[in-house]
C-alpha cells in the first residue's frame, strides 16, 4: 500500500515538472541583420582640361589582336607571320599608340580614338617607313616623335584635329597628307629641308592667305602635287616649284591671277581653280597659255568670257560661269584658213569642252568646230 502510495506521488510530481517547463518560453532564431543600403557612389568630375569628347561620350574598350608568334606584338594590334615589318593597330578603339617594335616598317594606327602622339612608343621604331593615322582625334605631335624616325617616307594624318602642321618633319618624307584637319597656320620652315617631298596634301583646312608664309614652298624642289582646295586663299599661294604637276586650288576666295603666274613652270600640266571667285579682271588675258597644260578646270566662277589657252591644252572645264557667246575665231591660235588646221601634228590638241550652266545655247558655233577638229565631246 505504501509503495502504491510512493509511485503515485512520484507520477504526480513529474507531471507537475512537465507542466512547469512546458510553459518556459522557447528560445527565438536571432533575426536576419538588415540589409545595409548602398551609398550613392559619386565620380569626381575631371578637370577642365581633360574633358571627354561629347561625341562619342563614351569610348568602346580596346579590341584585342589574336595571339602572335612574335613577343614583341602590343596585344591590342595584329602581326601577320608573313607580313612580319607591318604592325596593324587600326580599327581598335584605341586612346594611345602602342609601342612599336623595332622591326617595323609599316604602322597602320587609322580609326581609332587617339588624341596625342606622343615619343616614348617610338623609342625603338627607328626602321619605320609608312605610317598611317588618319581618322583619329590628334591635336597634338609631339616635337620629338620625328626625331626617333629618320627614316619616314609616308605619313598619313588625314581628318584629325591638327591646328598646324607638326614641327621637325624628317627631311626625307615623299609623302605627306594633311587634309581634313583645322590647320590655320604653316610655321616657317616647316618644308625647309624636305627636298624629296613629291606629294603635298593640306586640302580642307583653314588657310589664309596670312597663315602661308612667302617662302612656304619654295624649298620643295622635287614637288609634284600641291592640293590646297577647300582653304580661306584669297591669293595664289607665292613660289610654287617651277617643276610641279598638278596644283589643286578649288574652293578658295581666290580673285586674281598674277600676269606672269604661270611662267616658267616647265612641267604643269593640271590646274584646278573651280568654285573661287576670279572674273575676267582677275585672269590675265594669256594666263593660261602654258604649253605644258593639259586639263584646266575654272567651273563655278564669274567668269564672262572665254579665256586663251595653249593648242596643246586638251580639257577644259568652264561650266557654271557667266558666259554669253563663244568666238572660235578669236579662240583658235590660228586663222581658220591656215594650213596648220591640216597638219595633224600642229592641229590644236582640245577634245573635251564643258559649258554648261552659262548663257548659252545651242548649236555650237561652226567656227569652234573648224578649229578644235580634235573635239570629241562639248556640252552646253
Amino acid at each position: 500500500m505504501k509503495a502504491g502510495v510512493g509511485l503515485y506521488s512520484a507520477l504526480v510530481l513529474c507531471l507537475l515538472m512537465g507542466a512547469v517547463f512546458s510553459q518556459r518560453p522557447r528560445p527565438k532564431k536571432p533575426p536576419k541583420p538588415p540589409k545595409a543600403t548602398k551609398r550613392p557612389s559619386f565620380k569626381p568630375s575631371p578637370p577642365p582640361d581633360e574633358l571627354e569628347p561629347q561625341e562619342p561620350t563614351d569610348f568602346p574598350p580596346p579590341i584585342l589582336g589574336p595571339p602572335s608568334m612574335f613577343p614583341d606584338c602590343p596585344r591590342e594590334c595584329f602581326c601577320p607571320p608573313s607580313f612580319p615589318n607591318a604592325l596593324y593597330c587600326e580599327n581598335r578603339n584605341l586612346r594611345t599608340v602602342p609601342v612599336i617594335p623595332s622591326r617595323v616598317h609599316y604602322l597602320y594606327l587609322q580609326n581609332n580614338y587617339i588624341s596625342a602622339v606622343t615619343a616614348e612608343p617610338f623609342n625603338n621604331a627607328t626602321e619605320l617607313r609608312w605610317v598611317n593615322m588618319a581618322n583619329n582625334r590628334i591635336k597634338k605631335v609631339d616635337k620629338q616623335v620625328f626625331e626617333k624616325v629618320p627614316g619616314l617616307l609616308f605619313l598619313y594624318m588625314e581628318r584629325n584635329q591638327l591646328k598646324e602642321v607638326p614641327d621637325d618633319l624628317p627631311a626625307g618624307l615623299e609623302q605627306l597628307i594633311l587634309s581634313h584637319n583645322q590647320i590655320s597656320k604653316i610655321p616657317s620652315g616647316a618644308f625647309g629641308k624636305m627636298e624629296h617631298l613629291a606629294l603635298l596634301d593640306l586640302h580642307h583646312n583653314k588657310l589664309s592667305d596670312s597663315g602661308v608664309g612667302k617662302n612656304t614652298f619654295k624649298d620643295l624642289k622635287n614637288l609634284v602635287q600641291l592640293n590646297l582646295a577647300h582653304n580661306i586663299l584669297k591669293k595664289m599661294p607665292a613660289n610654287i616649284p617651277n617643276g610641279i604637276t598638278q596644283l589643286f586650288l578649288d574652293r578658295n576666295n581666290i580673285e586674281d591671277i598674277p600676269k606672269d603666274y604661270f611662267q616658267g613652270f616647265s612641267n604643269l600640266a593640271f590646274v584646278r581653280l573651280n568654285f573661287n571667285q576670279l572674273s575676267d579682271k582677275g585672269v590675265p588675258k594669256a594666263v593660261f597659255n602654258v604649253s605644258t597644260l593639259l586639263d584646266l578646270h575654272l567651273a563655278h566662277n564669274q567668269l564672262t568670257s572665254v579665256p586663251l589657252f595653249n593648242p596643246q591644252l586638251e580639257q577644259l572645264h568652264l561650266n557654271h560661269n557667266s558666259i554669253e557667246s563663244i568666238n572660235g575665231t578669236q579662240l583658235c591660235p590660228f586663222s581658220l584658213s591656215s594650213e596648220s588646221l591640216t597638219d595633224e601634228a600642229l592641229m590644236p590638241r582640245l577634245r573635251y569642252l564643258r559649258l554648261d550652266g552659262n548663257h548659252l545655247s545651242p548649236p555650237v558655233p561652226l567656227d569652234v568646230i573648224m578649229c578644235f577638229r580634235h573635239l570629241k565631246s562639248i556640252v552646253i
